[in-house]
């Protein structure tokens, strides 16, 4: 890693945008019976689901986090902190029920004092191979990004490498890594090795558990619906 991210690498603008997105009213309004809230990346087999973690929307609450941060509204009511603004962008591939969730997550961005632009790409170019093509998720070239990611297997342990610092996508791996987010944990990828050799189940199972709330838990990854 090279670099920090200007706004991101605030604990504080995280916890913030965590408590923007109002995931009950995303499955209730667009998802319906196809999409369950959740504050879980790993929430099926029910044994791998943790139940230490829990999602709100408090707007309110957003606002007070991030004034206590010292992040103060500026011109034009976007917040500002030692010179940057509270602005990113956030980029999702073409499909109606995506665009809708990015609104509703802007809206509610904006009454925070946090200026959302919006991204779109033709699903066909976002979710490619095209090594050249910065369009492409595994590039995620921009400040943030929503897609789907499936877990086909029964059980989660392909399904979690996917925060493992030898998967990070980049330039070296043709972007093929499956690490998009490219967070990384010398903790997450320990415990990982572990989980591989681990043959009681019970153990493994809370090893799994442990491995979601530690993506979940600083925020960097928000869980929409599973």
């Amino acid at each position: 890693v090279k670099t920090k991210h200007p706004l991101f690498s605030d604990p504080a603008v995280r916890q913030a945008i965590n408590i923007l997105i109002d995931r009950a009213s995303v499955e209730k309004f667009i998802y319906g019976r196809t999409g369950t809230a959740t504050a879980n990346f790993l929430n099926n087999p029910e044994r791998y689901r943790s139940k230490a973690t829990k999602f709100e929307f408090n707007i309110e609450k957003a606002n007070q986090i991030l004034d206590a941060a010292g992040w103060k509204r500026g011109s034009g009511g976007i917040r500002e902190k030692d010179g940057k603004q509270l602005k990113f962008v956030f980029q999702t591939a073409i499909n109606a029920p995506r665009q809708k969730t990015q609104a509703i997550i802007k809206q509610a961005c904006q009454k925070a004092g946090i200026e959302v632009e919006l991204k779109s790409v033709v699903g066909s170019v976002f979710f490619s191979s095209d090594v050249n093509n910065p369009d492409t998720y595994p590039h995620f070239y921009c400040d943030a990004q929503m897609y789907n990611t499936t877990m086909p297997q029964p059980d989660p342990q392909i399904f979690m490498n996917q925060y493992t610092s030898w998967q990070v996508a980049n330039k070296e791996n043709k972007w093929q890594g499956r690490n998009i987010t490219r967070w990384r944990s010398k903790e997450y990828d320990a415990l990982y090795r572990q989980s591989e050799q681990e043959l009681d189940a019970v153990k493994r199972a809370a090893m799994y558990i442990k491995l979601n709330d530690m993506v979940v838990g600083d925020n960097y990854v928000q869980p929409l619906l599973a």
